[in-house]
């Protein structure tokens, strides 16, 4: 299992995927806004989403969790 977690403060701007989708090494999960760039978060590993914690909209700090990959 796969926890994907922000690397920086940011909005998500977008959220791609959903849980239940099947995702490859390197596909777009969300894509965040920060200071004015758009910064895709991509999943690590192949596999299933079991978890998405993010909705667009919402503000992540560093370290917070993204999705579950499994």
């Amino acid at each position: 299992m796969a926890e994907i977690r922000a690397e920086m403060v940011a909005n998500v701007w977008k959220v791609v995927a959903a849980q239940g989708d099947h995702v490859d090494d390197g596909d777009t999960l969300v894509i965040l806004e920060s200071m004015k760039m758009e910064i895709p978060v991509l999943a690590e590993s192949a596999g299933t989403v079991t978890a998405m914690y993010v909705a667009e909209g919402d503000v992540v700090q560093e370290g917070d969790p993204i999705a579950e990959i499994s």
